[in-house]
């Protein structure tokens, strides 16, 4: 008996120590940002990606809906973020949110595409660290010419 307190003692209580420690977990958060040309709403074809957006990853306390915690970031070339994220935010409602645009001629944020949820957490079941946000969108000052013709394309295949 004596020697089953003792590994015990040795084997299981180190194990329930560590488990209760929190863990840094970084995530990095991944979306892109895009330039809505046919201020239609949504992507399309003749969609452009905005090189140099500012975007902000931002987690909220989910009783006062403070902001707990932000970091910020910016697009590439592609139109993509990758924004590190440290520590796990279980508790916490976390999101993309669009900042600003450097293109002068679309810098209105798209009504519904401004922000994407996303989940910072391991304890859901994702395996891979990385978490994709929903592409958010600025909407263009004036639709580019064709996409009169563009938005007739997609109304053919609606049935």
């Amino acid at each position: 008996m004596a020697r089953f307190l003792i590994l015990f003692a040795l084997c299981v209580l180190p194990a329930l120590v560590s488990a209760s420690r929190p863990v840094k977990n970084p995530f990095v958060v991944v979306g892109k940002v895009f330039c809505d040309t046919c201020r239609c709403g949504f992507e399309t074809s003749a969609t452009t990606y905005i090189h140099g957006a500012k975007v902000r990853v931002e987690c909220k306390d989910r009783e006062t809906l403070k902001v707990a915690y932000h970091v910020d970031g910016v697009t590439d070339t592609t139109g993509t973020y990758r924004i590190t994220v440290a520590d796990d935010h279980e508790d916490e409602l976390c999101e993309s949110v669009l900042i600003s645009s450097p293109q002068t001629d679309c810098t209105a944020k798209t009504p519904g595409r401004d922000r994407s949820r996303v989940i910072l957490t391991n304890n859901n079941g994702i395996i891979s660290n990385i978490r994709n946000a929903n592409a958010m969108g600025f909407t263009k000052d004036t639709a580019l010419s064709g996409c009169t013709q563009l938005l007739k394309q997609y109304q053919e295949y609606d049935e």
